[in-house]
């Protein structure tokens, strides 16, 4: 395939993305990355894994002989840098053609390229502190064009993409080093030299023909066997100019499920009469003489080069679908993909004309049970139609009619690896209870004495299934979609393949009654309850329960709490360390020892919020329901948490979920000033 260095068609919407890195403004604890004064711009990138797709870019850049980017960066400054995080690039390569990695940047042109865009995020001489920054103040880059800065509940810096395209956001301000200061951002700044080229500018390559802009995507794979087998390939490099829809390679798939087992791919074509149809179909995609743009779409019917055919352009929303002869339209999914002559929309259906549904609906057809054993992606549902054991594969086989909603192999999948390790395969429902739950779920599926095409359902409609619960439909941008007992709906995927009994909606979901979901999901545990379920913490429970401060009912209560849990060997030491008169517990037997204890208790527990692993930085201040302050050491991926002793408590079990918090393990007791004065009293 080509490597072209040009975005894909949503290009500005695909750089527009905003990703999940961000800061509570509100907080003293927000900085990601600690500051160092004693060590430079790029030695604080390095030290930073959330920099190393930057420290990878600057490499990769400084590969062309000219180039030294990471010296300049080293050197004297001062300079100011916006650093995009590993997720900004990311971003960025998702919206480029050809390039997967920063090593497809493996030319000197393309090296120059991701050169200029680095220096666009570099300013020289000055060290610009987001105090110094003000509301639509415009910034010079050693790149030579201008950033601006918003200023509002965040700082943002604006590059030269349009306005409708968001701006960068700072998301760890101020992170100091000895030649200046760097913002992490969360999205690669482009000037208007890159936006230019990209968009048609030098750096593209020239365009090809129609047939290849096909042989060059992934995802048109089939439509180009498509095209070669019909003939067509000579037509659609001529002059043109044309509009081609070009169904993508999952549209071709959906349709050869629904023609059945005679035809498993399009070598299954090959009798004059099927390619001339073949043909038909795929000159029902093509608009001859015009090159219709996504700023030219129109409501209205549309001649196509298959004679005396037309499609319907249909307004959707804020978009168009395209109409067949069929009763689903077709959703655009990429659009103004230009060619030499003409261009190409993708699709996610396969346009069919008259002749199409005609042959089609010639085809024998077969019963529910049939049809999903004809289809490769329901072999899953018919493993479980099996392995349920209930008499459903007869059931369905029967007179009907009925309305299924059939989960894909992948549905089935996705359900096992949400069921965890005891199940990696259907088989797995081996036993009389398990049995009994496949046929709850596989119940859930079916609407018996009905046959409700899609046409037939409506937005907010209840349907009593055959398990005897619910489910709710919901239609959106033509998209009908399923509602279960969950918070995620299914989707169909493919409406209405109609059997002799009834009627299949292939859906990307298995459907879960509330019945199932009580059974799978047992009531999640308080912190109390989690304590108690887990042997190395038996002894932090008798703690709580000997201090007799009331602290199990403030730790079963409401919440949110975050409780840094003390291991049963942490304890032990305590009790070493204590000497003599505390060989367990129970030696806390007097109220002003019960008291010590409890001040100890408590100064593991932050009242009011969740804190995760992931969120804690590095020297951050977290203050204790005791009143005093712990402060988490984070190492990479190792986290110590520091009390007032000169030993670090490390976490060896984080992020334990309870329902009213979260609960990480560590090696060591943490004690406050408060209780080291107690036992060890200052002397006079």
């Amino acid at each position: 395939m080509k490597k072209m260095i040009r975005f894909k068609s949503m290009l500005v919407l695909a750089l527009a993305s905003v990703f999940s890195l961000s800061c509570d403004d509100d907080s003293e604890d927000d900085n990601l990355v600690a500051k160092n004064d004693a060590i430079n711009i790029v030695e604080t990138a390095q030290g930073q894994d959330a920099l190393s797709s930057l420290v990878a870019a600057l490499s990769k850049a400084d590969e062309k002989d000219d180039i030294d980017l990471i010296g300049i960066l080293s050197g004297e400054g001062p300079f100011t840098v916006f650093a995009p995080t590993n997720e900004a690039f990311t971003s960025l390569l998702e919206a480029l053609d050809g390039f997967d990695s920063l090593d497809d940047f493996d030319t000197d042109e393309e090296r120059d390229i991701l050169a200029t865009i680095l220096s666009y995020h570099v300013v020289s001489g000055i060290a610009a502190e987001s105090s110094d920054l003000s509301d639509g103040q415009t910034i010079t880059t050693v790149q030579g064009e201008d950033v601006t800065v918003m200023l509002g509940d965040d700082v943002k810096i604006k590059d030269k993409q349009g306005e409708d395209v968001d701006a960068a956001k700072v998301v760890i301000p101020d992170v100091g080093a000895s030649n200046g200061i760097v913002h992490v951002i969360d999205k690669v700044l482009l000037p208007q030299a890159i936006i230019d080229a990209l968009n048609g500018g030098e750096m593209e390559n020239e365009l090809g023909t129609l047939v290849d802009v096909v042989v060059a995507t992934e995802a048109l794979s089939v439509l180009e066997a498509a095209v070669i087998k019909a003939g067509l390939a000579e037509t659609l490099s001529s002059d043109g100019p044309f509009t081609v829809l070009a169904p993508t390679d999952d549209a071709f798939v959906a349709l050869l499920g629904v023609l059945g087992d005679d035809y498993n791919s399009l070598d299954d074509f090959d009798e004059e009469a099927e390619i001339a149809l073949l043909k038909d179909i795929l000159l029902y995609h093509v608009i001859a003489g015009a090159e219709v743009k996504e700023a030219d779409l129109a409501e209205g019917p549309v001649p196509t080069a298959f004679t005396d055919n037309s499609i319907e352009i249909i307004a959707s929303g804020d978009t168009f679908v395209i109409g067949d002869a069929s009763d689903v339209n077709a959703n655009i999914t990429g659009t103004d993909i230009m060619a030499s002559n003409g261009v190409a929309h993708t699709i996610d259906k396969v346009l069919l004309p008259q002749s199409a549904i005609d042959f089609v609906t010639a085809l024998n057809m077969k019963t529910i049970v049939e049809l999903a054993v004809a289809t490769d992606d329901l072999s899953l549902l018919v493993e479980a139609l099996i392995q349920a054991d209930a008499g459903l594969v007869e059931t369905l086989g029967g007179a009907g009619p009925f309305t299924v909603f059939a989960p894909t192999n992948h549905a089935f999948v996705a359900l096992l690896e949400l069921l965890g390790d005891d199940y990696h395969s259907l088989a797995d429902f081996d036993t009389d209870e398990e049995k009994a739950l496949l046929v709850k779920v596989l119940t859930y599926h079916v609407v018996a004495g009905t046959k409700a095409l899609s046409t037939d359902l409506s937005d907010g409609q209840m349907i009593e299934t055959f398990q005897g619960e619910n489910v709710g439909i919901s239609i959106n941008d033509g998209m009908v979609h399923i509602d279960d007992a969950t918070e995620d709906n299914a989707t169909v995927v493919l409406p209405d393949v109609e059997g002799s009994n009834g009627v299949v909606h292939v859906i990307n979901k298995v459907l879960l009654p509330q019945e199932v979901l009580d059974i799978l999901n047992p009531p999640t545990p308080n912190i109390v309850q989690l304590a108690q379920s887990v042997d190395d913490l038996s002894l932090l429970v008798e703690a709580l329960i000997q201090a007799d401060a009331g602290l199990v009912d403030v730790l079963s209560g409401e919440g949110p709490f975050t409780v840094f849990a003390p291991t049963n060997k942490a304890f032990a030491d305590l009790l070493d360390a204590l000497g003599d008169d505390y060989h367990s517990l129970a030696d806390f037997d007097t109220q002003a020892e019960k008291d010590l204890l409890a001040t100890v208790l408590t100064y593991h527990v932050v009242s009011g919020a969740a804190v995760e692993s992931s969120t804690l930085t590095n020297h951050q201040e977290i203050v204790t329901f005791q009143g005093e302050s712990l402060f988490a050491i984070v190492h990479g991926h190792d986290i110590d948490i520091r009390d007032k002793t000169d030993t670090d408590a490390n976490v060896i079990g984080p992020d334990q979920m309870a329902s009213n918090g979260i609960v990480h393990l560590i090696d060591k007791v943490l004690l406050p000033q408060e209780v080291l004065d107690a036992l060890n009293p200052p002397s006079h």
